[in-house]
């Protein structure tokens, strides 16, 4: 039996040497440059890796991981795994506009995992060196290139006394409400959680027959949780092929990831919510023409809300091109339990639900709510009251909370957040839970997540989720950008220097809107503010405080994408805000 994916790669090295593992889009288009590596060259180059670790006596130490996109990451992170050495995913720096945010995340990243060595990418590592003089931390700390790990090495690996209970990596919290926290994800959690979403997603054996092994295609980062524990760490589990490209190069085009599934034909293939909207936007009759989506049997849809709308023009519009109603997948899940807690089943629509539930926590939205699907197995959900600690009727809206073997060790080095996080009891209940500070409910057994706990705002003594109003706002306009958007409260008696310029002095908390627009529409500013506060006002019943239209890219977010509404509004009310156009004030 498999003590850890170190014995899985190991076993699929022997058995299958010359299958492709993965397949990397340099350019992201499949007629544009390849890179494969096999499973027998993976191995080779991952106990390379772990040996140069091994031979300077790194083992149990932290490993900061600064890779661009491409192949050499998933060496390196098999490579510290092979060597008993701690993994910590990191974003490298990415172009002087990413510099400042990159370097305070790196100096953090460092201090807080006491990282004793560097392993990145040649280009990574030389401008680390450039950046000596704002990181000294590095005069501390090995650097090294992998790609110059000379193939060799791997005969002198030694295999690594690894238990479940050996933490494989530090993954680093997206920090949404909160400074990141890295999460101690263990060998055993890894093993646990790739079991889950090889069941809950179908990957049986008779199925990866069926696709010849091709089972994903994936522009996610493999530095998140979604894009590591998912595409990256399930090709080795399974033994499997997996087809990646650069996040940059969907985002520039997104179609290149409905041409890659068109062209590999995987079995799963996802990412969050604004993902599928973006294609909806670039979604020309000449690309719906070409495409052939009918072997996409899960889309899965996670690590941010899943909107309804967005599942049902996704279905209609790509309908043409063979895309099906029941591979829409989607799920929930976190760091915190190493990746997924709930999915869809398979073959199966996913349930919407019109009324958005009961109970202390509910909120106003009419919106319908879409179900994250079923636990997968061993995993329990429970819907808590989080300040009476008891478990809440169906229905009911309160705290997600989660047990089973998923759920990874708690934080590093945090006792006091582990302790509040990781160490939850229910009354007349035995066992500790994860508390994931998301609201949701259950219904006939499924999942369905309406918020955040931290998130909540309450205006007039209701509730409102930001979400809810943030899809409003975009919807309103087609020149605001699809996931790029925050919603948040201001109080009033509190923020004088903003009340001064709110007609009618009124008290108490009020909403406001930060919303990414496209430069060229910057002449319909005042227009565009004005639909906005009247899409609110009709869906939710509430008079905006102030619309700020700002510049693409400048509202604040974590790693893996998802809005910081937190710094956000710390922003709207410093006044450092890219503003495109001033605001309507009312």
């Amino acid at each position: 039996m498999a003590r850890s994916l170190v014995d899985l790669l190991t076993l699929h090295a022997s058995q299958q040497p010359d299958r492709t593992a993965y397949r990397y889009l340099v350019t992201g288009d499949c007629d544009g440059e390849t890179q494969d590596i096999s499973f027998g060259r993976l191995s080779g180059r991952s106990r390379a890796v772990a040996a140069w670790l091994q031979e300077r006596g790194l083992a149990g130490s932290r490993a900061l991981l600064l890779y661009p996109p491409g192949l050499e990451f998933i060496c390196g992170y098999l490579g510290c795994l092979s060597a008993g050495v701690v993994a910590v995913p990191g974003v490298p720096p990415q172009g002087r506009s990413q510099n400042h945010r990159a370097l305070t995340r790196m100096k953090r990243l460092i201090a807080d995992a006491d990282a004793k060595v560097i392993l990145g990418g040649r280009e990574v590592i030389a401008a680390l060196g450039a950046m000596s003089e704002h990181l000294p931390e590095l005069a501390e700390i090995t650097c090294v290139a992998t790609e110059d790990i000379p193939d060799e090495a791997a005969g002198s690996w030694r295999e690594p006394d690894l238990t479940a209970d050996s933490v494989a990596f530090l993954q680093y919290t997206s920090g949404s409400t909160s400074a990141p926290r890295g999460v101690m994800v263990t060998h055993g959690n890894l093993l646990d959680n790739e079991r889950v979403i090889t069941e809950r997603m179908g990957h049986t054996p008779d199925v990866i027959a069926e696709y010849d092994h091709e089972l994903f295609v994936s522009w996610l980062p493999v530095y998140h949780d979604m894009g590591l524990i998912g595409p990256v760490l399930n090709t080795v589990y399974l033994g499997v092929t997996a087809t990646l490209f650069s996040p940059l190069h969907f985002l520039q085009q997104p179609q290149r990831w409905l041409t890659a599934i068109d062209r590999y034909r995987p079995h799963t293939s996802g990412g969050p919510n604004f993902a599928y909207e973006l294609c909806l936007k670039h979604a020309t009759p000449e690309l719906l023409d070409g495409l052939d989506l009918s072997r996409w049997k899960v889309a899965f849809n996670g690590a941010e809300p899943v909107r309804a709308a967005t599942l049902r023009r996704f279905t209609e519009t790509f309908g043409v091109a063979g895309f099906r109603r029941e591979a829409l997948y989607p799920c929930y899940g976190l760091a915190e339990a190493t990746l997924m807690v709930t999915g869809s089943t398979v073959e199966t629509p996913p349930a919407l639900v019109e009324a958005a539930g009961t109970g202390p926590h509910a909120g106003a939205a009419d919106a319908a709510a879409v179900s994250s699907g079923r636990p997968g197995p061993g995993m329990i959900v429970v819907i808590a009251d989080p300040e009476r600690q008891e478990p809440l009727p169906e229905g009911e809206i309160g705290e997600i909370w989660v047990a089973g073997a998923s759920v990874a060790k708690g934080y590093w080095r945090n006792t006091l957040a582990t302790r509040e996080t990781f160490r939850a009891t229910l009354k007349d209940r035995e066992g500790r839970f994860l508390r994931t500070g998301d609201l949701g409910f259950l219904r006939d057994g499924e999942l369905f997540v309406t918020g955040r706990l931290k998130d909540l705002m309450v205006i007039d003594g209701r509730n409102h989720y930001p979400q809810d109003l943030e899809l409003s706002a975009e919807m309103s306009h087609g020149a605001l950008r699809p996931g790029c958007t925050a919603a948040f409260s201001v109080d009033s008696a509190v923020d004088g220097a903003v009340d001064s310029a709110v007609d009618g002095g009124v008290q108490g908390e009020q909403p406001v809107i930060v919303a990414e627009m496209a430069p060229e529409a910057a002449g319909d500013s005042d227009k565009i503010t004005d639909l906005i506060r009247s899409a609110i006002g009709e869906a939710h019943g509430l008079s905006v405080r102030e619309v700020v239209l700002v510049h693409p890219g400048t509202i604040p977010k974590t790693s893996s994408g998802k809005i910081q509404r937190h710094a956000s509004r710390a922003a709207y009310l410093a006044g450092t805000l890219s503003v495109v156009g001033a605001p309507a004030m009312r």
